[in-house]
């Protein structure tokens, strides 16, 4: 049974930078796109970050280009995603996501089209 677990989380203030980690288990990691969604108290979950099941195609919410990266290790099977220079509106839960849409796929942004998810990492941006 495919299992998602993500790591890295915690509160950290305006400017400076988190780590996430996602662990993967129970599923042929390298043939999967991964993503990373987020959300936030009262919001609805919004796309962040999306990765080819090879990392040579990326997608990133306008919200967070030029500060988050997401990358792969297929050896480990895990997906990170790094942030910098953090808002307090980055402020959420984060979750990481498996979905096997090929590659370069229009649908990454799209929740539904991810197979399987964790359980949420939380992240706390303080002014």
């Amino acid at each position: 049974q495919a299992q998602l677990v993500e790591s890295g989380g915690g509160l950290v203030q305006a400017g400076g930078s988190l780590r996430l980690s996602c662990a993967a288990s129970g599923l042929t990691f390298s043939t999967y796109a991964m993503g990373w969604f987020r959300q936030a108290p009262g919001k609805e979950r919004e796309f962040v970050a999306a990765i080819s099941w090879n990392g040579g195609y990326t997608n990133y919410a306008d919200s967070v280009k030029g500060r988050f990266t997401i990358s792969r290790d297929n050896a480990k099977n895990t997906v990170y995603l790094q942030m910098n220079s953090l808002k307090p509106e980055d402020t959420a839960v984060y979750y990481c996501a498996a979905s096997p849409l090929p590659y370069g796929s229009s649908g990454y942004s799209r929740s539904d089209k991810y197979a399987y998810w964790g359980q949420g990492t939380q992240v706390t941006v303080s002014s």
